[in-house]
């Protein structure tokens, strides 16, 4: 048994599911403690009595971080909190949060220099790994101290590392405050793993395994990665093709890598279409990439550019084929069932989720060259077609997921 926040948990069991929560007494705050049913679900979530107060760390590298706090505030709403999200780059002051995401990207386009950071230091947890949480947390950790005294908060939820080590640190100042951290990579580094964090929420049991390396009793509960509601309603592959231009029969991917629009997206676009693949080529926020890509497709007629669009379940459901980075991007793919072609672009904890989508089927990976991206898209679109079958999953397993591992600290049903 374990004191979270003054209420009384059980350890995780050994698989990483959800533990049963114990009783509180009438003077802990909160209320009671609602366990799971027989199936190990929980209820649908319902309107509170009691509206509580949660604050969602995100951070501002890409937009994987903003989309699963976006998908845990709408959660949250659902169950009576009142949700904020905060920006824990912006939260380390001034230029600093601009620098941090400056010296990131730095580090991506030197080959083989983030590859050595992450897995030599952040996911050991060696002397430069612990620099970094020092020196951010300098900052942090007075911006998040203001921010929760000036909104009394009960729930801390950490989905950017910077934030975990700052919520960490200014835990033991606000007595009842629950603590917990999301991440959805596959070897979660030791930024992530800190004291004082009542619960870990993951997306794999590998994921588990990795908080346990760094914390062996750590409270851990795997959960389905949350895909964003219009992925499970898209048009069907015929309507989506008729919006855009597409004829029926020809081979079509979607070619997009995150928000950053990393890796030769021009050159694999151009190599595709030569080799008589319509490409959907999303820019996403990069704008030199878009304009680029605007330019090629004047040139190209298969080649259709967008930058940072909305359209992504529209343009997946036209698409044979999702080309792309490993990342989020990957469960919405899934989700609308389409198989991926993963390009090995992103490095260090890119490379291990790249893994673990591998593992999960349905997806390939190829090289970053034009020829050996053009070779593996039209091998794969001589598989997949038709497209495979949508994954057998719906916004309700996140939904029960969530919802039980939050009554492991604390917050069931009725709370």
């Amino acid at each position: 048994m374990a004191q979270i926040g003054g209420v009384t948990v059980s350890e995780p069991s050994e698989g990483g599911g959800p533990a049963q929560a114990g009783n509180r007494t009438t003077a802990q705050a909160g209320g009671p403690v609602v366990a799971g049913g027989p199936d190990g679900g929980v209820a649908p979530p319902r309107a509170s009595t009691r509206r509580g107060s949660a604050l969602l760390l995100s951070g501002s590298l890409g937009m994987g971080h903003d989309v699963m706090a976006e998908a845990c505030a709408d959660s949250l709403g659902r169950r009576g909190f009142t949700a904020r999200t905060a920006d824990s780059l912006r939260m380390l002051g001034g230029r600093n949060g601009a620098r941090g995401e400056k010296v990131f990207r730095g580090m991506i386009a030197v080959p083989g220099l983030y590859d050595a950071v992450h897995f030599s230091q952040m996911r050991t947890g060696g002397r430069l790994a612990r620099m970094i949480e020092r020196t951010s947390s300098k900052y942090v950790v007075p911006a998040l101290r203001e921010e929760l005294t000036a909104t009394p908060t009960d729930l801390v939820i950490s989905i950017f590392a910077t934030g975990a080590a700052a919520t960490s640190r200014v835990k033991p100042e606000f007595p009842g405050l629950v603590t917990a951290v999301f991440s959805t990579d596959c070897c979660v580094h030791r930024l992530w793993v800190h004291e004082n964090t009542d619960l870990f929420l993951v997306t794999s049991q590998t994921a588990a395994r990795y908080v346990r390396r760094f914390a062996p009793n750590a409270l851990v509960s795997v959960v389905p990665t949350p895909v964003r509601e219009p992925f499970y309603d898209p048009p069907t592959q015929e309507e989506a093709r008729a919006a855009l231009g597409i004829p029926a029969d020809a081979p079509c991917v979607l070619l997009m890598s995150g928000s950053w629009g990393l890796g030769p997206l021009v050159e694999g676009a151009a190599a595709m279409a030569a080799a008589g693949i319509y490409v959907l080529a999303v820019a996403g926020r990069n704008r030199q990439l878009a304009a680029k890509l605007t330019a090629l497709a004047e040139r190209q007629h298969k080649v259709i550019p967008f930058g940072f669009t909305d359209r992504v379940p529209t343009l997946m459901a036209a698409s044979d084929l999702v080309v792309t980075s490993s990342g989020d991007t990957c469960s919405e793919a899934r989700v609308i069932g389409r198989d991926l072609l993963l390009i090995d672009v992103v490095p260090g904890h890119g490379r291990d989720n790249l893994q673990k989508e591998l593992e999960r089927g349905h997806a390939e990976v190829t090289n970053t060259d034009p020829v050996s991206l053009t070779r593996s898209a039209l091998a794969c679109l001589d598989r997949v077609k038709p497209p495979s079958d949508r994954v057998a999953i719906g916004p309700q397993a996140w939904e029960q997921a969530f919802g039980a591992a939050l009554a492991q600290i604390g917050f069931g049903a009725h709370w």
